[in-house]
C-alpha cells in the first residue's frame, strides 16, 4: 500500500509474506523486490531504489527513493542513525520492568547461519522496548531499534525470554506456556508469521515522518485478546 509520495521518496506499507531479498548474481533483482513490494501500485512511478529492508515476515513502512541523489542521503541517514525506527511487536510473557532498554551484542550464531545470538565478542546493539498492553499471556510492545544488527528485535526479545509470537526461527511460534484459555490458544496458533510490524520511520533533516497501519492479522490477535471471554470452564 502506497503511503506517501514526494519528489524524492515513496513510502510503502510493506504486506507480510513480501520477500525483499534480492542477489548479487542477478541485475534485476532490486527491481523486481521493488515489484513485489508494489505490485499494481508500481505503475507510473518511475525508477526506484531500494533504502532498507524489512524480514519477509515483518509488515511495516519502507522507504524507496526516485533518484540516486535522494538514495544517497537516505542511505547515509540509515548509515548514521538519523532515521527513527519504531516498531511494534505481540511477544510472549509480560516483560520486567515494562519498559527499559537491552544492550546486548549480537553475532552471527555459529549452529545456525540463518540465526543471530547474544554474543560477547558481538557488535553493539541497543533497543529501547515499552509495553503498551499487559494481555493474556502475551503482551504488545513498542520498541526502538538504536542500532541496525540482523534481526537485532527479534534477538534481544527472545535473549530476556519473550520471542515474539509466530517467530519459528527464534522460538516463538509454538509456546503454550500459561496459555490456559483455549480461545487464545486457537487463534494464537493461528498465527504464520512474526507479529512484528515497522510502524514509524522518521528522519526530521529530511522532513520525513511517515506511519504504517497495523497490518490485518495484527489488529484481529488484539481484537481476539481483548475481546470479553465467553460464558464456560476457563
Amino acid at each position: 500500500m502506497l503511503l506517501v509520495e514526494s519528489e524524492d521518496v515513496v513510502a510503502v506499507a510493506k504486506t507480510p509474506g513480501v520477500s525483499m531479498a534480492t542477489s548479487s548474481r542477478n541485475q534485476n533483482s532490486e527491481q523486481e523486490a521493488i515489484e513485489r513490494l508494489l505490485g499494481s501500485e508500481r505503475e507510473g512511478l518511475g525508477t526506484l531504489f531500494l533504502v532498507h529492508r524489512l524480514d519477509v515476515g515483518t509488515s511495516g513502512v519502507v522507504l524507496l527513493a526516485k533518484n540516486a541523489a535522494a538514495h544517497r542521503k537516505l542511505s547515509l541517514a540509515f548509515q548514521n542513525r538519523q532515521a527513527r525506527k519504531t516498531y511494534r511487536a505481540v511477544v510472549w510473557g509480560h516483560p520486567r520492568p515494562a519498559q527499559g532498554i537491552w544492550t546486548d551484542p549480537l553475532g552471527r550464531d555459529p549452529k545456525d547461519g540463518r540465526r543471530m545470538k547474544v554474543r560477547a565478542d558481538g557488535k553493539r546493539a541497543v533497543t529501547r522496548y515499552r509495553t503498551l498492553y499487559r494481555l493474556p499471556s502475551v503482551a504488545d510492545l513498542c520498541l526502538e531499534p538504536e542500532t541496525g544488527r540482523t534481526h537485532q528485535i527479534r534477538v534481544h526479545l527472545t535473549a530476556h525470554g519473550h520471542p515474539i509470537v509466530g517467530d519459528d526461527l527464534y522460538g516463538g511460534a509454538a509456546r503454550w506456556r500459561g496459555v490456559r484459555i483455549r480461545l487464545h490458544r486457537d487463534n494464537l496458533a493461528s498465527v504464520r508469521r512474526p507479529l512484528l510490524h515497522a510502524e514509524r520511520i522518521e528522519i526530521p533533516d529530511m522532513g520525513i515522518d511517515v506511519t504504517a497501519p497495523l497490518p490485518e492479522d495484527y489488529s484481529r490477535m488484539l481484537a481476539c485478546l481483548t475481546a470479553p471471554l465467553p460464558p464456560g470452564p476457563r
